[in-house]
């Protein structure tokens, strides 16, 4: 069925009409920076949507309130907000505790990961690691009660 109104990008149009419990999306980051940026934007508006953005080099996606991540040491891990945002962080090299976050003002890029990280969010975050470490953020994100086992 043709969807005719104008007024949201085709990958809304995709999350809006496609139920799924988990989206991989490939495809929506790349050569025009403001595809990339509505794709972000789609994310903050989706907290109810687990959505994660494989680009050329990392992937994304928004925080949960809650998230445990097994990474190597020394891996980059970055945060940015999509709104008014903070949280409590273990296993990064710069704790984010009592930090108050915003587009405009305090971002979290380059990170460094110390240890498994344990983050708990208030506010819409979108978490960026290395592509390479794919397989450990599908984990976390899709869980072994959510895949069934």
């Amino acid at each position: 069925m043709p969807i005719l109104e104008q007024d949201s990008t085709d990958f809304g149009k995709c999350l809006r009409h496609v139920k799924a419990d988990f989206y991989l999306c490939l495809g929506f980051t790349g050569m025009r920076l403001d595809h990339t940026l509505a794709a972000l934007t789609e994310l903050a508006a989706r907290p109810d949507q687990t959505i994660l953005l494989i680009a050329e080099d990392e992937v994304i996606f928004l925080a949960p309130p809650s998230l445990t991540l097994d990474l190597p040491i020394g891996t980059r891990f970055s945060l940015y907000p999509m709104g008014a945002a903070s949280g409590r962080s273990e296993g990064l090299r710069w704790p984010i505790e009592g930090l108050a976050f915003t587009p405009a003002g305090r971002v979290g890029t380059s990170n460094e990961v110390t240890g498994v990280v344990k983050l708990e969010m208030n506010g819409p975050m979108l978490v960026m690691v290395p592509k390479a470490h794919l397989a450990a953020v599908l984990c976390a994100l899709w869980p072994p009660a959510a895949r069934g086992e």
